[in-house]
């Protein structure tokens, strides 16, 4: 019965870590912007983060892009902003060699996704 409890726990913890990271309330006015917004009061820098070497494997590409976005927006809500400058974006990939040791015939795949921006607190219009 134990045995049974644990990999249910397992199996679970592994979901989780396939779903997008939660928006919180407070961020979902916060908005991302590619140029720097004029009449705004900078924050910091905020940084949002999904997936790793073995989640990132079960976890849909879409997934590590929301799951990433979401964070940075909570980050910068948490600073009292309502604008995020986008950064960068970077996406990490793990790979698998051939069997026969070469270059050819081994896959890669996105295993995970990471955003970095500005966080500002700009007028409302």
């Amino acid at each position: 019965m134990r045995k049974q409890v644990l990999w249910t726990l397992m199996y679970a913890g592994l979901l989780a870590g396939c779903a997008a990271a939660p928006l919180m309330p407070e961020a979902h006015q916060v908005r991302i912007v590619t140029n720097e917004p004029t009449g705004c009061k900078y924050l910091g820098e905020v940084t949002g983060n999904q997936g790793n070497f073995f989640t990132g494997s079960f976890t849909s590409n879409a997934n590590l892009e929301t799951g990433a976005r979401n964070e940075m927006k909570n980050e910068a809500a948490k600073l009292g902003a309502n604008v995020v400058q986008m950064l960068t974006n970077r996406a990490g990939q793990t790979g698998s060699m051939s069997l026969s040791g070469g270059t050819g015939g081994g896959s890669t795949e996105q295993t995970n996704v990471t955003y970095t921006g500005i966080a500002y607190k700009c007028p409302e219009k």
